[in-house]
């Protein structure tokens, strides 16, 4: 499985992005989902993560109330809708697959990742 992660760019602080995640090629992406993201010098941190249906969703405590994460099965997307952004929100972010149970909060359960996609805030 082949992800793309895109919608990053350079947002002042309280604006908001929008970023999509999706497979390339006819990849179906039939499996929870998960944004992680990290920043110059740290680990890779959880962000947000949805079950395959849609209908569980699991957040960071640092985003939570600010960022949403959704989906479109019929078209094969995740997405993290950020609002509210903080300098602290910089870093690459990155979609990843979960194709088995596990915690939806650590990156050893992921078994994909995109690319990444840079979020920049300026304060």
């Amino acid at each position: 499985v082949q992800l793309q992660a895109c919608g990053g760019g350079l947002v002042q602080a309280g604006g908001s992005l929008r970023l999509s995640c999706a497979p390339s090629g006819r990849t179906r992406i039939n499996y929870a989902m998960g944004w992680f993201r990290q920043a110059p010098g740290k680990e890779r941190e959880f962000v947000a993560g949805i079950s395959w249906s849609g209908s569980s969703t699991y957040y960071a405590d640092s985003v939570k109330g600010r960022f949403t994460i959704s989906r479109d099965n019929a078209n094969d997307t995740v997405y993290l809708q950020m609002n509210s952004l903080k300098p602290e929100d910089t870093a690459v972010y990155y979609c990843a697959t979960k194709m088995y149970s596990g915690s939806y909060y650590s990156a050893n359960e992921y078994d994909y990742w995109g690319q990444g996609t840079q979020v920049t805030v300026s304060s």
